[in-house]
């Protein structure tokens, strides 16, 4: 950020009254001055509860004690003779030496009454110093905006070019808040070389009047100029022009500076500064005024610029149909194209993201609609109209059809991925459905209950495009099967009905969820398996496997469960279990711990008695009847007692050889001898038992510290073990 030292036009040109009018000049020498009291009726204005025109006779009075009798000073005033009347300039004191007392009591006479001829008043005093070659000066002492000149800094610029030898200084009293005002002061002491100061109250106006019979020091004050964009006012960090003037001066103290924010040190006034954004290739002004102590903070806020969007479409094209769209846009993450009525919400879109061109499917409805880009799924950007014309969409089926019984449907449309054909009552939802994508025509399943349908066209499964009715009328729906039959037991049931794909006979606690099913499909009769659980139960015909619509009683009895089984068995061993039950198809005895899941099963359409392993570490178990490998409906205890095993081997093989081992244990299926390393889990080498006894295993081919062992099958359980030292070949 650059700091720009920018004092007003001229008054680098400071003016010394005290040189001016310097005591070591001659009479002849010193320049005439003119003192300007605004004498309009504002001066009636307060400050602290003093009247401005009393504060400036009383500072103006003060300040001529100072000056030797010798300076050529002059008093005009304005406005205080004559209500409303632009002319009311009067010269009350010509320049001349010895005026001290003159001006004074001209002063504390003045009663401010009318307008402020502020320019005129200037103009006039210039005019009336003109006779002199000498340089003159002007002092304006005003609190108001000029009311009666239309424009005070053409018309000092105007006595400038006339070749007048004069300097005006303008004293802005209590003008801080009234840009206006401070422009057009401003204005008029710069373009004839002058000073211009404010005063704020009496002793700024004494501080304000002695700068100029004093050197003057230039008083600067820091602004800052910032532009930013939108709502959010984000600091622009593109290039950023700025030009500074004075108000009412064309050409500029600040030219096309480059900084954003850029502070510039300004003399106290009236500034207009003007923004110019590279990237909106826009320039925005703006006034303000510079003042000692006051914020001087001035924003730019440039509006966001906008992005735009084309869209290239047909004019016009039939309803349901699939159109594509070209674009030109952003294609940011969530820009899209869509088509919706003006003003109303999208009925269709499709993402910029899936390619360009887009399709886009339009509505079902013929009218007029519109196409739109919209930027991040929020503003549109672009649109394009379109017109969506009339096609014929129809379906057309039977005129009446057996209820359950599956029809086939013609129909005509846009084929649009999800449009359907669809049967239901009419004005409810619908009682099944065909994708057209199906076919032509489409094979539609019908209601269980009769009555009249409406067959439906559904567009994208959303809006009915056509109807057409049918009659759905009714058909005999019954069930044959026994009165009562065993638990667990299966029974042949025939039936009556609509025989729909997904139809199902089912048996189920009354008013309760089925227990077991069986499809119409497989035949006339179908077999049903029967609940395990004696009681009254209900059989039931399910049209679509979701509507009952036939039910009769039935009634399962009750069936002896049991086992015939030891009350104990040597772990891992294999033990026949003869057994009493329902038999249904996939019924099992199973051992388990107690509570616990199960160990080891047997079906029991294996036999009876059935063989069931044992498990292979001692305690105590149950033995389980398990009603289609879900239902646990009886159980009996069974102790399980510890195995042991013995072994005979040679304590010492070559590497690689063949070891004789003896082996006593309980040889179950694919109970295995093996030579493993001493303290490690696993074997090197095994041989199962059913090989023989002895049986042959071969030694490891590493020589070292082995252990043979007996392993039962049944989790690889170690029941038996003694060394064996494998030596070199």
């Amino acid at each position: 950020m650059n700091r720009y030292f920018v004092p007003t036009l001229r008054a680098l040109t400071a003016f010394v009254l005290s040189a001016v009018i310097a005591t070591s000049a001659s009479a002849q020498d010193r320049p005439n001055t003119i003192l300007v009291l605004d004498g309009s009726g504002s001066m009636w204005g307060q400050i602290d509860g003093v009247a401005k025109i009393t504060i400036a006779q009383e500072v103006v009075t003060t300040l001529l004690e100072t000056l030797p009798e010798s300076e050529r000073v002059g008093l005009m005033s304005y406005g205080h003779r004559a209500r409303g009347d632009c002319t009311d300039i009067e010269t009350l004191v010509a320049p001349a030496p010895g005026t001290r007392d003159a001006i004074a009591a001209a002063v504390a006479a003045i009663k401010p009454l009318g307008k402020t001829p502020m320019t005129d008043a200037v103009i006039a005093a210039a005019e009336a110093l003109r006779y002199t070659e000498d340089s003159a000066t002007v002092i304006l002492i005003s609190d108001g905006v000029e009311t009666c000149n239309p424009d005070p800094c053409a018309a000092a610029r105007l006595l400038e070019e006339a070749g007048i030898d004069f300097t005006a200084h303008v004293i802005g009293f209590d003008v801080s808040g009234d840009a206006e005002a401070l422009g057009q002061m401003q204005c008029i002491a710069a373009e004839t070389g002058g000073q211009f100061l404010m005063a704020a109250n009496a002793a700024e106006l004494t501080t304000a009047l002695a700068s100029v019979v004093e050197e003057p020091e230039l008083a600067l004050v820091s602004v800052s100029f910032t532009a930013v964009l939108g709502d959010d006012k984000v600091l622009i960090e593109t290039p950023v022009l700025w030009d500074i003037s004075l108000s009412g001066v064309a050409d500029p103290m600040v030219d096309d500076a480059s900084d954003n924010p850029l502070v510039a040190e300004l003399a106290e006034g009236a500034y207009v500064a003007t923004a110019y954004s590279v990237a909106h290739e826009t320039a925005i002004e703006a006034t303000f005024v510079a003042i000692a102590g006051g914020t001087n903070m001035v924003e730019v806020v440039f509006p966001e610029i906008k992005p735009t969007a084309s869209l290239i479409a047909p004019d016009s094209a039939p309803r349901g149909s699939t159109i594509q769209v070209v674009w030109n846009g952003p294609d940011e993450r969530g820009d899209n194209i869509q088509i919706g009525r003006p003003g109303e919400t999208y009925l269709d879109y499709t993402n910029t993201r899936d390619g360009n061109p887009v399709d886009l499917i339009l509505p079902i409805e013929p009218g007029i609609y519109e196409l739109r880009y919209l930027l991040n799924d929020r503003e549109i950007i672009g649109t394009r109209p379109i017109e969506v014309l009339d096609a014929e969409i129809s379906v057309t089926g039977p005129e009446s059809a057996t209820i359950g019984s599956v029809i086939e449907v013609d129909w005509v449309g846009p084929a649009q991925r999800s449009d359907n054909i669809q049967v239901g009552l009419p004005g409810e939802t619908y009682s099944s459905y065909t994708y057209t994508r199906d076919g032509n025509p489409v094979r539609l399943q019908l209601p269980a209950e009769p009555g009249m349908y409406e067959l439906r066209y559904v567009f994208r499964d959303r809006e009915i495009a056509a109807t057409s009715m049918i009659e759905v009328t009714p058909v005999e729906v019954g069930l044959i099967a026994p009165a009562e039959a065993a638990a667990g037991s299966q029974i042949q049931v025939s039936w009556t009905g609509p025989n729909a794909d997904r139809d199902n006979v089912q048996i189920a606690e009354i008013g309760g969820t089925y227990i077991s099913y069986a499809y119409l499909r497989d035949g006339n009769p179908v077999t049903l398996q029967m609940p395990a659980t004696p009681g009254e139960y209900e059989l039931r015909y399910v049209f679509q496997d979701r509507e009952t619509i036939y039910t009769q009683p039935i009634m399962v009895t009750k069936v002896d469960v049991g086992f015939d089984a030891p009350d104990a068995a040597i772990a891992g061993s294999t033990v026949d279990i003869g057994w009493t039950g329902p038999t249904a198809p996939r019924d099992n005895v199973q051992v388990a711990e107690i509570g616990g899941t199960y160990i080891n099963y047997a079906y029991l359409r294996d036999g009876n008695p059935v063989k069931l392993q044992m498990p292979p570490t001692p305690g105590n178990y149950e033995l389980r009847y398990v009603f289609q490998d879900r239902e646990t409906i009886y159980t009996q205890p069974i102790s399980v007692t510890p195995v042991s095993a013995r072994l005979v081997a040679p304590p010492s093989a070559a590497a690689g050889s063949d070891v004789p081992v003896g082996w006593d244990g309980p040889a179950n299926d694919r109970d295995f001898i093996a030579i493993a390393a001493k303290g490690e889990s696993g074997y090197v080498t095994y041989s199962y038992v059913n090989r023989g006894n002895p049986v042959m295993v071969q030694a490891p081919d590493t020589p070292g510290s082995y252990e043979v062992r007996y392993v039962m099958s049944q989790d690889n359980t170690v029941i038996a073990s003694i060394p064996l030292v494998v030596t070199a070949p």
